[in-house]
């Protein structure tokens, strides 16, 4: 997402001839979008854009499982963190 918006931010500066942005080369200016290809390339074939949605989805779980433990009275439940 940082590539994108450093991109974004890019081309607005070149198509408004803002700053040093102005003489730059187009190439430049596009090169944060060819990183984020780069990037999810990466990402998606390594695995790690899935595992950090199962990560995100068993925190939420165990809070959920805390939530209504606390709501029924009990202990939340110790488990430890990995």
């Amino acid at each position: 997402m940082l590539f994108l918006l450093l991109g974004l931010l890019g081309i607005g500066l070149k198509y408004f001839e803002v700053g040093m942005v102005a003489g730059w080369s187009w190439w430049i200016v596009l090169s944060p979008f060819a990183l984020a290809v780069a990037w999810w390339a990466w990402a998606d074939s390594s695995g790690y854009t899935k595992r950090k949605v199962v990560e995100r989805e068993e925190r939420r779980k165990q809070a959920r499982i805390d939530r209504q433990r606390s709501n029924m009275g009990l202990p939340p439940n110790n488990r430890p963190k990995r």
